[in-house]
């Protein structure tokens, strides 16, 4: 349950309120060149009190690599980043010790181990995806040596939607508001109902899309493997997700086969492409070339500012107060956990089709 990959691998560890987070990437390549500023830079753009539409918790999850890069470069040996926490406030949920909040992990993880970390959550709290997201910047960088891009951002929030095709918005928008939306309009009137929902003691949900360009052909694995289903299980195991789609979707079910299917054509340069892309990049459990694009649903965070009924562990009626920092909205720091985990499956499939070739001394 702590592990992902089967080359490019990661096993994050660590509790929201314990002495830190971090995760060890094994079968990185050697010889990439680890920008460490980017790294952080990543991190940043997840961490908590960015703005004020986020929890207001104070981290500055300031990351340590421990092993695995020697000066400058990967050594191929396995990679070991943590992050030390620094604004804990176990007291904040001490009031829940003996209680199970609603739509939380702590009757499940209860029933399943016989004992849970309730500061938080302990390792059910998005907290752990600081873990992914630096694993995800190393696995960022590999795909860019290949010129494989991957860019995600908020595009629903509540019944606010972005319904513009992908091809037609401004990316460089996206990191110029506090939602990461890439459409300013709709950015500013997503964050005015974050912001009413956050004064309200409430919290709302909201939908990252992802593209991820220039993949090759021949990424996924046929028949248990595939592609699109290894992105799906990715984005699923992000806290709060509750759907996935990726290439027309549901969308795709209102369409005839004569539209929906997508043509393939010869280019000048003699390249196969498609004219349309309702696969969303994907056939057949592989990668055909095209832009990959996917969409993840995520719920309203379940901790809210708000008394709500619920029980003991000894089944008692209780009422669980709602205290501590949190998200109104997860979506503008889901962002780049989104582009994460998308460039963690990218690359770890790029790495399966790869040939080991032994070389001489």
């Amino acid at each position: 349950m702590n592990s992902y990959g089967r080359i490019f691998k990661i096993t994050t560890f660590g509790e929201s309120h314990g002495k830190g987070v971090g995760v060890i990437v094994d079968g990185c390549p050697s010889g990439l060149e680890v920008d460490e500023d980017f790294i952080q830079k990543e991190l940043t753009r997840r961490k908590p009190g960015q703005s004020k539409i986020t929890t207001q918790r104070k981290e500055h999850d300031k990351v340590e690599i421990l092993s695995g890069v020697f000066e400058g470069k990967t050594t191929g040996t396995p990679i070991m980043m943590v992050v030390f926490n620094q604004d804990q406030k176990s007291k904040d949920y001490s009031h829940i010790k003996d209680k199970y909040r609603p739509s939380h992990a702590d009757f499940t993880y209860q029933e399943k181990y016989g004992v849970r970390d309730y500061r938080g959550g302990g390792r059910s709290s998005a907290r752990e995806t600081l873990a992914r997201v630096a694993a995800g910047a190393l696995a960022k960088s590999f795909l860019a040596t290949l010129g494989i891009e991957v860019t995600a951002y908020v595009s629903q929030v509540a019944d606010i939607i972005v319904d513009e095709d992908y091809s037609k918005l401004d990316f460089s928008e996206i990191e110029n508001n506090i939602v990461r939306c890439p459409d300013p309009e709709k950015a500013d009137q997503m964050i005015e109902v974050i912001d009413d929902i956050r004064k309200n003691r409430d919290t709302i949900g909201g939908v990252v899309s992802c593209v991820i360009k220039n993949v090759p052909v021949g990424l996924g694995e046929p028949v248990f493997d595939k592609l699109h289903a290894e992105l799906g299980k990715a984005m699923l195991g992000i806290n709060a997700v509750k759907g996935f789609e990726y290439g027309s979707g549901f969308q795709g079910i209102k369409m005839k086969g004569s539209d929906h299917n997508d043509l393939f054509y010869t280019t000048k340069d003699g390249k196969i492409k498609t004219k349309s892309n309702h696969s969303g990049g994907v056939q057949g459990g592989i990668s055909n070339g095209e832009d990959i694009y996917c969409k993840i649903a995520f719920k309203p965070v379940a901790t809210i500012m708000q008394d709500q009924e619920s029980i003991d562990i000894e089944g008692n009626p209780s009422v669980v107060s709602g205290k501590g920092r949190h998200d109104p909205c997860v979506v503008p720091r889901a962002v780049p956990i989104v582009e994460a985990m998308a460039a963690l499956v990218i690359a770890d499939f790029y790495l399966r089709n790869q040939t080991i070739k032994l070389k001489e001394d």
